[in-house]
């Protein structure tokens, strides 16, 4: 009985930071599924994003206008990674491996030190309680990364809906086809790193505020995060419909994540198994389709009768 009671008070925290992960999956879907990029780069660019925000609040820029810059920032992040893989001809996996080897460096210097507590500082979660006292902090994250979210679906939306996001999109399935149409598929690759990036900023930007610190490393295995609740929210959504329904899919799926986690937490698992945790869920999804399929065309082979 507990232990129940202990998942039901940790699931609003992990459907609030699940929202607000979710943005930072949004950016990871825009390379991994539609642009079809291997791109590491996130890592780097969701510390990038808390390390902005947090300066930017300590120095006394209203909350909300600092995540703008942070969002900038990723966007910077994201079209240095396409320049190396276009302009120098650098594999994608080692263009976004030595931009996230970067931004380590940059966000420390960003901040000064590793680590940016925000206790006692005006951020978001302050400014809204400021006109509703009576909301917990989770409630105010819930409603933000909700909020957030809607409006980065409806924006993505309404972008790969315009010729710039057609060819992004075309980009992803054949680049050597729009080539061939006379379309700058270099320039796709860094506009759809761009904006996938300023997502993940966005999403770091969100955390950091709503955690109450920015640190150097937070950012580590975002990139595997990212990737297990694309997964999860295909597989328990399915991808047979529009694309708004397949992004809000994402979104669902970082937040089924982060319920798993709060779970395994209360049953007692480490913290520090949470990586090796995140790896196998990541496994089992991946597996899921093709065990699906298999069974389903009916390959798995048959017992042979004995003659």
């Amino acid at each position: 009985m507990g232990l129940l009671q202990g998942l039901l008070l940790a699931v609003p925290g992990a459907v609030a930071q699940g929202v607000l992960w979710g943005i930072m999956t949004l950016g990871v879907y825009i390379t991994y599924k539609v642009l079809d990029y291997a791109d590491l780069t996130v890592d780097g660019s969701f510390a990038t994003g808390g390390a902005v925000t947090a300066i930017l609040i300590v120095k006394g820029m209203n909350p909300f206008l600092s995540i703008l810059f942070a969002l900038v920032a990723g966007c910077i992040a994201g079209c240095i990674t396409g320049m190396l893989h276009t302009k120098l001809k650098i594999p994608a996996i080692l263009s976004g491996i030595l931009s996230q080897l970067a931004l380590y460096s940059i966000n420390i210097r960003i901040m000064g030190k590793a680590n940016t507590p925000l206790l006692g500082i005006n951020t978001v979660v302050t400014e809204v309680k400021k006109w509703v006292p009576s909301l917990s902090d989770n409630t105010v994250a819930l409603m933000l990364g909700l909020a957030v979210a809607a409006v980065v679906i409806v924006a993505l939306y309404w972008v790969f809906g315009t010729e710039l996001g057609c060819c992004i999109r075309a980009t992803g399935n054949n680049e050597y086809m729009v080539r061939a149409l006379g379309g700058n598929t270099d320039a796709m690759k860094i506009a759809g790193l761009m904006l996938s990036n300023g997502l993940v900023a966005l999403s770091g930007a969100m955390v950091a505020q709503t955690q109450g610190y920015a640190d150097v490393g937070m950012g580590i295995g975002a990139i595997v995060i990212g990737l297990a609740s694309v997964i999860i929210g295909e597989v328990l959504m399915g991808k047979r419909f529009s694309f708004a329904y397949k992004l809000a899919s994402v979104v669902v799926g970082s937040i089924v994540y982060r319920i798993i986690i709060a779970a395994v937490l209360q049953i007692g698992m480490k913290s520090t198994d949470l990586k090796l945790l995140t790896a196998i869920i990541v496994a089992i999804a991946l597996s899921v389709p093709v065990f699906k399929s298999k069974f389903k065309l009916g390959k798995f082979p048959r017992k042979q009768a004995v003659r």
